[in-house]
């Protein structure tokens, strides 16, 4: 939900007009999120003067904003931190004075973009009023940005200029809830603030040169700073302990315009220079000049992608502070255990993953990704010829959770639905009880945990908020937890023990197809490698595997049915405004996941029923204007299926059954126009699921695009849920 975008460039020499596109461009690679409204802040034409562009709607119409207003785009910047973000309206519906960036007051000393939701803004706002801010907008962000120029102003106006960074922690005391957040400033030029608590935020690095080391230190506060290299003023007014700054290194972090005591908040007497004198071990130079560098701060990936692939992720309550050329990462305290350094990765998908390619939609391109994205997720994992799983992220960790009570498996919407569907083959194959629980219901009953249950999280952003919470509940009661990711470098495959990445590649349709079938096939996979010790498990293993070496190339067979599929919601199903999906056994959980993706996409009233519950209340809606689409391939439970439907056949339903190739039981029917038959290949009962839901996803594709439905930005909702 939401999406942030910032850029910063330091000798590097850019025009106003190329440094707005960028900005645009970078909400345009972020589109996918969902939003309801765009803007932008950057510098204006006088000293310490900020442009805001803000408009209701799609990156289109911000950019007509932009035009209509014709700011003097040849103006060349050296140095300059803009910011910009595509809202998702959590508080004050969608108009201007409601898009982000939100302002301290109308000559923008401060500006701020947000993600998240702070759950205190409340009480802030009362408290800002009562000291005389007027509020313009009815959104939390704006209690951030005024609080910003309130502590800014009190501490001035007491004889302390904060540097920014410090500025920012006194700001973050006084938040709670959550969010990822941009704060440029008028007092703080060509300098930018990131920082996040529960909500995604990276940073991308661009420099010619190359960088000295592939980390950033992370600067803790200097308790024990040793001898004075410049005299401060202590509380009581007597010298003080020493100028160094909060770095691992040593080096001093004086403000440029005023230097200060950071334990103190004081200022410092003046050295001759007037300069911070710490510096960042990742972008320090040879010869000692200045480095050109390029800085993009995202929620995510896909909108740096195109300019580097350098990037650092940051973590909860890190403090990211860009300015002179580096950056530089702060931490209010020292934590027992913390990370004293964040690593700058090197992003493995390349542009033309987020691109269309020859599709009309991302959500139609990622459905036929399947047969890759399938084969990735097993790719390097799987030994077919001896039989063998080898999953690295979960190697070390397996005699523990072979050794748990239970397995508690968590998530929330598609990714819920994957642990459903396989449920039943960690319990055959584990011996080990298993409950799978969403998220949001599993905080709410306080469900008890205890420390030799093993709780396994599966989000394909890797950020969902409820998820998150229910890890960081499971973490406090000591149990061991396992990330089941598609993101990299994501908060839940940086917090859980061990896991998997599915490695299903960028998903940026909102309705979730590739990473459903590669968590699937992760989960399986999970699984085997539990029962890899047990003897009387190997027949069962060795034909479950046999199957996954299938399976891209019969997903690639049942995509082939797209045209029938096509011809089908035009048919029979376009005009109805309800429809019943039934499935027993594997393929209640695909029957979840299709109607869901119906409901996502399509916006018609879709219902998944266990098929043995058909005759327990359900069995009063059908009739011969009810849609009906039964899943009824063979496994164990065909007999009891096959019963199901006649049920509804005798009550004149023309159900749509999704079956087998040359299945007589049902191509018998078919002749008489009983009911209308999708055939898919078979394979082993616990993977039927992935050939399954291929034809309802296609078919909640096409009924979207009939009914002429943005099928890549359903309303109301966001690729990736970071708010409660």
């Amino acid at each position: 939900m939401c999406g942030i975008f910032g850029y910063c460039n330091y000798l590097v020499e850019r025009s106003r007009g190329d440094i707005i596109d960028t900005l645009v461009e970078g909400l345009e690679r972020l589109e996918y999120r969902g939003y309801d409204s765009t803007g932008i802040a950057i510098d204006g034409d006088q000293p310490e003067s900020t442009l805001l562009y803000k408009q209701i709607g799609k990156v289109a119409a911000l950019k007509e904003e932009i035009s209509h207003d014709a700011p003097r785009r040849d103006v060349s910047f050296v140095s300059h931190c803009g910011i910009a973000h595509t809202r998702w309206a959590t508080h004050g519906e969608p108009k201007q004075v409601n898009c982000h960036p939100q302002k301290s007051d109308p000559s923008c000393e401060f500006t701020v973009v947000h993600n998240g939701i702070i759950t205190n803004f409340r009480d802030l706002k009362t408290l800002l009023i009562n000291k005389g801010y007027t509020f313009e907008s009815d959104t939390d962000t704006e209690c951030i940005a005024k609080l910003f120029k309130h502590l800014y102003d009190e501490n001035l106006s007491n004889g302390h200029e904060l540097d920014f960074h410090v500025l920012t922690k006194l700001v973050l005391l006084e938040l709670e809830g959550s969010y990822g957040l941009l704060c440029r400033s008028s007092h703080y030029p060509e300098e930018v603030i990131a920082t996040r608590k529960g909500s995604p935020l990276l940073i991308g690095v661009k420099s010619e040169k190359k960088l000295k080391v592939d980390f950033v230190d992370v600067e803790f506060p200097d308790d024990n700073a040793g001898k004075p290299d410049t005299p401060l003023v202590s509380r009581s007014g007597t010298p003080n302990g020493s100028a160094r700054s909060q770095t691992t290194n040593g080096f001093s972090g004086l403000r440029r315009t005023r230097p200060y005591d950071s334990n103190n908040l004081l200022p410092i007497t003046p050295n001759e220079f007037n300069l911070r004198h710490s510096q960042s071990r990742a972008f320090l130079s040879e010869d000692g000049k200045p480095n050109p560098v390029e800085f993009f701060v995202s929620s995510d990936a896909a909108s740096v992608i195109k300019h580097t692939k350098k990037v650092l992720f940051l973590e909860d309550d890190d403090i990211a502070h860009i300015y002179d050329g580096e950056l530089h990462i702060h931490r209010s305290r020292r934590e027992v255990g913390a990370s004293m350094t964040r690593s700058i990765q090197t992003l493995e998908m390349e542009l033309a993953q987020i691109m269309k390619g020859p599709y009309t939609h991302f959500m139609q391109k990622e459905i036929f990704e399947q047969p890759d994205s399938t084969f990735n997720t097993m790719r390097g994992r799987i030994d077919f010829d001896s039989g063998t799983v080898m999953l690295g992220g979960l190697q070390a960790w397996l005699p523990a959770v072979r050794r748990a009570r239970r397995l508690i498996m968590i998530a929330c919407g598609t990714s819920y639905h994957s642990c459903l569907a396989t449920r039943a083959i960690f319990e055959e194959l584990s011996e080990i009880p298993v409950s799978v629980e969403l998220a949001s219901d599993f905080l709410d009953r306080k469900c008890p945990v205890f420390r030799d249950d093993v709780c396994c999280f599966v989000s394909q952003s890797g950020e969902t908020a409820d998820t998150m919470l229910a890890l960081n509940y499971c973490l406090e009661r000591g149990a061991l937890t396992v990330g089941i990711v598609n993101s990299v470098g994501s908060s839940i495959s940086r917090v859980t023990h061990c896991g998997v990445h599915i490695n299903a590649g960028p998903e940026i349709g909102v309705a979730s197809t590739k990473a459903y079938t590669s968590q699937y096939i992760a989960l399986v996979m999970f699984a085997l490698s539990l029962s890899d010790d047990r003897v009387s498990k190997m027949e069962r293993r060795r034909e479950i595997m046999n199957g996954l070496r299938n399976i891209p190339d019969q997903i690639r067979e049942v995509l082939s049915l797209e045209p029938r599929i096509k011809e089908l919601c035009q048919q029979d199903l376009e005009e109805h405004k309800s429809l019943l999906l039934l499935g027993r056994g594997y393929q209640f959980a695909t029957a979840l996941e299709g109607a869901l993706k119906i409901k996502e996409i399509s916006y018609m009233h879709s219902e998944g029923v266990l098929a043995g519950e058909l005759k327990h209340g359900v069995l009063a809606l059908v009739d011969e204007q009810l849609p009906i689409i039964a899943f009824a391939t063979r496994d164990s439970l065909f007999p009891k299926v096959v019963s199901t439907i006649e049920q509804v056949t005798a009550r004149k339903g023309h159900p749509v059954i999704i079956c087998n190739k040359n299945d007589d039981v049902w191509a018998k029917k078919a002749e008489t126009k009983q009911l209308v038959t999708l055939e898919v290949p078979q394979t082993v009962d616990c993977l039927q699921g992935l050939l399954n839901i291929i034809p309802l996803q296609l078919i909640s594709y096409w009924l979207a695009v009939n009914r002429g439905i943005d099928v890549d930005f359903p309303r109301n909702l966001a690729k990736s849920v970071t708010v409660e």
